[in-house]
């Protein structure tokens, strides 16, 4: 069973048990996020895809770490201009560990006619 959830703008394809670098949160370590983003669903062979997210699926993830990436540098150089600049980047991220990944049975049925409004 995997899912792909949608979060800080990027799509992530998950199982029970992965552990994930997202971009930062507003959670603190050891607290439990639902994200409800779904948007593809694959359980027993059978897969799901949302529009744009599936109804009734959830999933559950522990916040493991709040930390910064590696160091990225940046410099800019012009010749003959004796133009230099040097800089560097650290992207905060937080650390997910995915705990379950729930569904839950819709109540109304595809294959009901919608009533029409007149």
């Amino acid at each position: 069973m995997y899912a792909v959830i949608e979060t800080g703008g990027k799509q992530y394809r998950v199982t029970e048990g992965d552990v994930i670098n997202v971009e930062k949160l507003d959670a603190e370590v050891g607290k439990t996020l639902t994200i409800k983003e779904v948007l593809i669903l694959e359980k027993d062979d059978e897969t799901v895809v949302g529009a744009p997210y599936v109804t009734g699926a959830s999933v559950k993830a522990e916040v493991v770490e709040i930390g910064k990436a590696k160091k990225v540098v940046i410099y800019k150089y012009k010749a003959k201009k004796d133009s230099k600049k040097k800089q560097g980047h650290r992207q905060p991220y937080t650390q997910l560990k995915i705990k379950s990944i729930a569904v839950r049975a819709s109540k109304k049925k595809a294959d009901e006619p919608a009533e029409a409004a007149e």
